[in-house]
């Protein structure tokens, strides 16, 4: 269980890519693309959804995206599933020009992650097993899941992919990598389970 850094602590550092390092914006949102999200266009507007398995990620996702000036719905599509989505808007119309070439999801050239990318896609789609955290992949987006793997890399968490039978896919952060993942994307959410967050 990550412990909080004593107020006022001297020796504390921002990292260069945790959620910290610069205020949220509609470019995270990236984090979600990474995972399970799916972004739509109509005209020159366009609209992200996020399918998920918990009440508490719904509340979760909502405040983050209203962090970002963004109202968010959600309706419920089954026993513990939920869909969280946007209006179509002009605002997130650059997000799916960067992630729907050909009509078809794919991570943009130069993609990356940092804190805040990686925060948005643990509440949607993180989950606890006993090697470590797992961050849930779309099958459909398997021709890219070496992309997002290797952005994980550059922010030092080497992962290890989780096929479907083995509770997959995701890719699993596990052993002191878990200390690094906590760095990034900061302290719980209220809504969130202790066990689903480093």
């Amino acid at each position: 269980m990550r412990r909080a850094d004593p107020p006022g602590e001297p020796g504390r550092q921002l990292s260069l890519f945790g959620t910290e390092a610069a205020d949220p914006s509609v470019a995270d949102l990236a984090g979600l693309l990474a995972g399970p999200g799916e972004v739509h266009r109509m005209g020159r507007t366009a609209r992200l959804s996020v399918g998920v398995d918990a009440a508490w990620r719904v509340h979760v996702l909502v405040d983050e995206l209203a962090r970002r000036g963004l109202a968010a719905g959600w309706e419920s599509t089954g026993e513990q599933r939920y869909v969280v989505r946007t209006p179509y808007l002009t605002t997130l119309a650059p997000l799916a020009t960067a992630w729907l070439p050909g009509g078809v999801k794919r991570p943009p050239p130069r993609f990356h992650l940092h804190g805040r990318r990686l925060r948005l896609w643990l509440a949607a789609a993180g989950a606890a097993d006993d090697a470590g955290l797992l961050l849930r992949l779309d099958r459909r987006d398997e021709p890219w899941w070496p992309v997002v793997r290797a952005a994980l890399a550059v922010v030092g968490l080497p992962a290890a992919l989780v096929e479907v039978e083995a509770g997959g896919p995701a890719y699993r952060i596990g052993g002191r990598r878990l200390a690094r993942l906590a760095e990034l994307v900061g302290d719980r959410p209220p809504a969130a389970p202790a066990d689903l967050w480093p």
